[in-house]
């Protein structure tokens, strides 16, 4: 049976125990950890105690690869990468997501498929690199090095974002043939494609309520004995201080993903 589980980044700015807390009540079979400012979502030793506690364990980790995020463990973006890993390793997890590298990070973004590639035969652990979505830099939309298709570069694992999908103009479904056994990831959510005037909004919404063919691609998944992890990355803001709104949202986004992965029961035979 396919694992569903939530990131961190569902209920952020709540800190990371409070995540495993509302992960544990919604249900789901683990957390995926999105590394942070927040010191518990580095630690191991505070990540071992939330599992424990909460009795999730940590399947994935989310390296520090946003902008609000680049002065977690300094500056160097390899560095980070590799420190990422060892926290994976640390926690057991199965995968490491990452984005593409911006642009101007230099010696990092033109070694970036060698490195990830490197780092994740040696590991033994996924490294699946996200696919992201055009934005201007200078007026230029080229802000990712090699670029945001992550099915277009030279690495071995891969993540699929719907969200992400809906903004770069894709079909996630075409995405996932596309890419083959290399997909080892899902951030579960949904949107809808830019609208006419271009306003550029990563929506992260709950799964089936934008225009991505999310139900699809996961039955695919299924049929075909996809034995990756299913994340949920969705945007719970909108519930603001109304905590059983979120509980209800992330419950939601669960019985999505259970109904699409689950396995047919076999008919006896006659």
């Amino acid at each position: 049976m396919i694992k569903i589980g939530m990131s961190t980044s569902c209920t952020f700015p709540k800190p990371t125990s409070q995540a495993f807390k509302i992960a544990a009540a919604a249900g789901y079979d683990g957390v995926e950890v999105m590394v942070s400012t927040e010191n518990d979502s580095r630690n191991p030793h505070a990540l071992r105690a939330f599992s424990a506690r909460y009795g999730l364990p940590v399947l994935s980790i989310h390296a520090p690869v946003l902008l609000f995020t680049q002065f977690v463990w300094g500056t160097k973006p390899d560095e980070k990468l590799e420190r990422t890993v060892e926290l994976a390793h640390e926690m057991g997890a199965r995968t490491v997501v990452v984005h593409p590298p911006f642009r101007w990070q230099g010696s990092y973004a033109t070694r970036f498929e060698e490195q990830v590639t490197r780092l994740e035969r040696e590991s033994g652990i996924a490294l699946a690199v996200e696919n992201m979505f055009p934005w201007n830099v200078a007026g230029s939309q080229k802000a990712y090095l090699p670029g945001t298709n992550p099915i277009e570069m030279n690495v071995d694992s891969i993540t699929l974002d719907f969200s992400h999908a809906a903004l770069s103009g894709e079909n996630s479904y075409d995405m996932a043939i596309a890419a083959g056994d290399r997909l080892r990831h899902l951030h579960l959510c949904d949107g809808e494609a830019p609208d006419g005037k271009k306003r550029l909004f990563d929506e992260h919404r709950m799964p089936g309520q934008g225009g991505q063919p999310v139900a699809k691609t996961l039955r695919h998944l299924t049929d075909s004995g996809w034995d990756g992890l299913v994340i949920a990355e969705v945007n719970t803001r909108s519930a603001r201080k109304d905590e059983a709104k979120r509980l209800h949202m992330l419950r939601e986004t669960l019985e999505f993903a259970r109904t699409h992965t689950a396995v047919p029961a076999q008919q006896p035979q006659q």
